[in-house]
């Protein structure tokens, strides 16, 4: 098999019921041929261990693996695989959950719209069709729409989901961002990536799709988190007002 163009980060903490499932799933998917790179943060249930095996027996040129000492953060985790997917020359880099609340059958249809249809971000959204969420308690579908549309409004960015976790990049937008200077760690990493790559002027194409919520398995999701985002968005406005979101330095 040629070597793949698209590589897959899936960050993990305690996926021991879903990781084996959801690699079997994209590393399944046709006639485009993704890879995976796990990121796990010292999962104690053992998850690293599930990954490595797979990659012995059956995965060894497809499935990567970065070891973690522990939780050290959402963002965190992202950037660590963009500059491992930047130094491995991969030209469309995803960002997706293990939990199968982004469907893999979506992944081609987020490559299309940047290797065809000519976006540099493709956001696999839940709120640029309607509301498409199932299995979520109303009042965190709430907390999560009126989120972006709060997004939306402070920071004047066009687009219906910008706290959606589910995207492709193309890989020169990632090396134009300054990854160093991204602050934050949980839920507002997603609202700064982009609104960073929308201030430096990439195109960005919201892809609609169906978010299911977890059936295996611990959610992550915490009310700091969703703290850190409203608060954050405050601070991504003044950076912005006093030109502080530059390209990365080469």
């Amino acid at each position: 098999m040629d070597r793949s163009d698209s590589i897959v980060i899936i960050p993990t903490y305690n996926e021991k019921e879903n990781i084996e499932k959801i690699i079997r799933a994209v590393l399944g998917l046709g006639p485009h041929a993704f890879n995976i790179l796990v990121i796990d943060d010292g999962s104690p249930d053992g998850t690293a261990a599930i990954v490595k095996r797979l990659m012995e027996d059956e995965f060894k040129e497809r499935l990567f693996i970065i070891e973690r000492s522990g939780k050290l953060g959402l963002g965190t985790a992202y950037i660590a695989g963009f500059k491992w997917a930047i130094e491995q020359k991969y030209d469309y880099i995803f960002e997706m959950d293990a939990d199968f609340s982004h469907d893999p059958k979506d992944l081609p249809r987020l490559y299309e719209a940047c290797a065809t249809d000519g976006a540099d971000v493709a956001i696999g959204s839940r709120y640029v069709s309607g509301v498409n969420v199932v299995n979520w308690p109303m009042g965190r579908v709430l907390m999560s729409y009126y989120a972006s549309k709060y997004v939306r409004t402070i920071l004047g960015v066009k687009l219906h989901d910008t706290t959606a976790g589910f995207k492709c990049y193309r890989r020169q937008v990632l090396e134009t961002i300054d990854l160093d200077a991204i602050r934050f760690k949980g839920y507002a990493f997603q609202i700064e990536m982009k609104f960073t790559a929308y201030k430096l002027g990439f195109k960005i194409k919201e892809v609609p799709v169906i978010f299911v919520n977890r059936c295996e398995g611990t959610s992550k999701m915490s009310g700091g988190i969703f703290g850190e985002a409203l608060f954050g968005v405050m601070r991504l406005r003044w950076a912005a007002m006093t030109g502080q979101i530059k390209p990365r330095k080469k």
